[in-house]
């Protein structure tokens, strides 16, 4: 691993403790040489295959030992010579072998893992095209039809004026699939300032109102104070706009929308929960994924991308509870902004917000 000299020089520390004589000198030799031989071939070492690496250090341990072992009978004979042939030479190449097939394996896994995440990102990013171009071809095919038409010098103003309400439209759908991907590549705040939480839930529940309405939604509103965060308003209303849309869009058949918040000292907790069809828990954790989407081939996924990363850039957390048949639970948490001038009487509870 190329470590061989901090290793050798361990090594010779240790020996020295025993006491500065002829064996230490002989150690010091033999350790020093061979720990800076190992560290040279260490490169070429590494690039061998594993089965050559195991071979390789058991083959190099038998060696070291049998030399060991020639030493001893030249320099001091030992008694009991049997024991010591066996010990030398089989005891330490079986240890490295064991060692070595620990540590092969480890790096198996190790390898195999950074190959999984590298195509798991590889994957990402062919989803994500693949997302990104279908939610584009979609409005920009049907925008070039539109131009198509416009160009019929006969077609009277009242069509040209329908005609180009509906480019514009078409144009506006692709910008904000462009402006979704930024913000998920790209989640940083911009714009920092403070603003109110509760008065832009309730703007964003005056501009989804319509939506509700179709749906046959009912939408209600408990706040238990007024609280204030510090971040980007424009990306905040781009994540609650997405997840109250989704929310509405899982009631078809109509529901109750509940839209709440909470706050102690140090956060505030928003609640957004509806009684729409739910998901299942295979559901919840895909929830995010590139080109998954609980609405099926309507949905991309990006919606909920885009949630993530703006909530992450804003350093809060969000938690996800839901049930097949009875609804979801959208659970955010930001960091309270302590403002000096900030009412925290005002109770604002169940609002019908309902047109």
């Amino acid at each position: 691993m190329g470590i061989s000299p901090i290793l050798g020089l361990l090594i010779i520390v240790i020996r020295g403790f025993l006491g500065i004589d002829n064996g230490f000198f002989i150690a010091a030799l033999f350790y020093g040489v061979a720990s800076w031989f190992i560290w040279y071939i260490s490169p070429w070492f590494l690039k061998r295959s594993s089965k050559f690496r195991i071979m390789f250090s058991i083959g190099v341990t038998f060696l070291v030992s049998l030399l060991i072992l020639v030493g001893l009978e030249i320099l001091s004979p030992p008694e009991h010579s049997l024991d010591f042939w066996f010990a030398y030479l089989f005891v330490p190449p079986l240890g490295v072998a064991m060692i070595s097939y620990l540590i092969e394996g480890i790096r198996r896994n190790v390898l195999l893992r950074q190959r999984l995440v590298k195509a798991e990102k590889l994957e990402a990013v062919e989803q994500m095209g693949a997302a990104i171009s279908h939610e584009i071809r979609n409005p920009l095919t049907s925008a070039m039809g539109f131009v198509q038409l416009l160009e019929d010098d006969l077609l009277d103003l009242d069509k040209r004026k329908q005609y180009l309400n509906i480019l514009k439209e078409e144009l506006q759908s692709a910008e904000k699939v462009i402006q979704d991907y930024l913000t998920f590549s790209k989640p940083t705040i911009e714009s920092v300032e403070v603003f109110q939480v509760e008065e832009e839930l309730n703007q964003i529940l005056k501009l989804l109102q319509p939506s509700a309405n179709w749906y046959s939604v009912r939408v209600e509103s408990d706040y238990s104070s007024l609280n204030y965060i510090q971040g980007d308003r424009q990306k905040f209303h781009q994540c609650f706009v997405n997840v109250i849309k989704n929310a509405i869009e899982s009631m078809p058949n109509g529901g109750i929308l509940s839209v709440s918040s909470r706050a102690d000292s140090t956060h505030v907790t928003i609640k957004i929960q509806d009684t729409g069809v739910g998901m299942t828990k295979d559901q919840i954790e895909r929830l995010g994924e590139p080109y998954y989407s609980t609405k099926g081939d309507k949905g991309t996924g990006l919606g909920v991308m885009v949630v993530n990363s703006i909530v992450k850039a804003m350093k809060g957390t969000i938690r996800v509870k839901s049930k097949v048949g009875e609804g979801t639970v959208f659970t955010f948490t930001f960091h309270v902004y302590k403002k000096s001038n900030q009412n925290s009487s005002g109770q604002v509870k169940h609002q019908d917000l309902r047109m």
